[in-house]
């Protein structure tokens, strides 16, 4: 039988605190930096080992925690997920040398790569004409996860040191634990898709190497693996070094930095629901329509980010102003690359197709703090941001445009496929 889906806004609450706590804890780190840095004497290049260590980690996993989300009950993998959150966050802070530190954060990884499985369930929660909205909701609690760790490091941490915030946070993973064990319930993969809406019986569909054998038959899918390698660049760099930029670079203190970053964050989050928004009304109208939507956001994004990096830096009115503008658009395509993977791929495999998508993302992406630090150490913070985002989001934008050709084909075959299932179960159900 189908499963009741009348909690499904109490999911999206759990998960909502889940991804914005999170969030918060691993993207902590970045405001958190110089006092890091200072404490255990390193250079830059070496807080960017620890920033890309995490990466690494998580990228390695994404396969498996695709392959056992498709496999198996997803709600109690995604607690699991976060009591490692939690207690990786706990052992971090313990450590007292920098090669423990180093160690530990990479440690934190681990559960990084669960996220694929959060935004399978939710496909099964709700249809396909929602869910750029649903992921655009959820995503926008990563920028004010960010926000969140902002002001711990800037109010917290120096009254009760950087450990403390990481306690605090790795706590507050293992509720969250506690939480989705009992709270979040496993529904039948692809119940949502319009198809089987009359159906009370679906079928039982679990991860099939023949189903993700096809995968990487779908042209699109192509298009979607190069952007994604190409476009976790810019937010990676951005994440974990913006903060240090702007204090050691553009001349702002504590108090300046909260005041810039805060209403620039805020609208980034925003910027997430309303792409989703935007992808889901052009999705109704043209199959390309996410596509569309991701390849505006991408070019609009590095041509204010080249504009705001190439102020003047006593002019920070006009600084911000572009800044802005960049926050509105840069996550125009998140939500709607997760949608069209969901759009694309049958029900049994979504988890697995989009851990391969963050896979090849974080693949190259991981080593972008690293980078960053490298031509900072050779040049400056401006130098490596300007370079590594303009470069990569302007890629992004011609791969976009590669998609296109194929996304219609790619949408239209699995909605067939699904029909087909969706007859087969109306044969048995008679």
């Amino acid at each position: 039988m189908k499963a009741k889906s009348s909690n499904r806004w109490i999911v999206v609450v759990i998960f909502a605190f889940f991804m914005l706590l999170h969030q918060s804890d691993k993207l902590l780190i970045g405001p958190l930096a110089p006092n890091i840095i200072a404490e255990f004497q390193i250079t830059k290049t070496q807080m960017g080992a620890v920033l890309t260590g995490a990466l690494i980690v998580g990228t390695i996993l994404y396969p498996l925690w695709g392959y056992l989300y498709d496999r198996f009950a997803r709600a109690k993998l995604l607690a699991l997920a976060s009591f490692i959150w939690g207690s990786t966050t706990w052992l971090s802070a313990i450590v007292r040398t920098y090669p423990g530190f180093l160690a530990t954060r990479a440690s934190t990884g681990i559960d990084d790569s669960s996220y694929p499985g959060l935004y399978s369930l939710i496909a099964d929660y709700f249809g396909p004409n929602l869910r750029g909205k649903i992921y655009g909701l959820l995503q926008l609690t990563q920028p004010i996860g960010y926000l969140l760790g902002m002001i711990l490091a800037l109010m917290l941490a120096p009254s009760i040191g950087w450990r403390s915030v990481f306690y605090i946070t790795g706590g507050l993973g293992i509720l969250l634990a506690i939480l989705i064990f009992f709270f979040v319930k496993e529904v039948p993969r692809g119940q949502a898709e319009p198809e089987f809406e009359d159906l009370e019986q679906i079928g039982q569909y679990r991860f099939s190497w023949e189903q993700a054998k096809i995968v990487f038959k779908k042209r699109t899918m192509w298009f979607i693996f190069l952007q994604g390698f190409a476009g976790v660049f810019p937010w990676n760099v951005i994440t974990y070094w913006f903060f240090t930029y702007l204090a050691e670079e553009r001349g702002y203190d504590e108090n300046s930095i909260l005041f810039t970053m805060a209403p620039i964050i805020l609208v980034l989050a925003g910027g997430y629901f309303v792409g989703g928004a935007a992808g889901d009304w052009l999705f109704r109208r043209t199959l390309k329509g996410r596509v569309i939507v991701s390849s505006v956001g991408v070019l609009l994004g590095a041509i204010f980010l080249f504009f705001a990096l190439n102020t003047p830096i006593d002019a920070r009115s006009s600084f911000f102003i572009f800044m802005i503008l960049t926050a509105i658009f840069m996550p125009f395509s998140s939500p709607n690359v997760i949608s069209t993977v969901q759009d694309i791929t049958a029900p049994e495999v979504r988890s697995t197709a989009l851990s391969i998508e963050y896979f090849i993302e974080n693949s190259g992406a991981a080593l972008a703090p690293l980078l960053a630090g490298i031509i900072a150490d050779a040049s400056d913070l401006r130098t490596a941001i300007l370079l590594i985002c303009t470069i990569t989001w302007l890629l992004c934008f011609f791969i976009y445009l590669g998609a296109l050709i194929f996304i219609d084909r790619d949408i239209l075959s699995l909605r067939a496929d699904l029909r087909k299932r969706a007859e087969l179960a109306r044969l048995q159900a008679t």
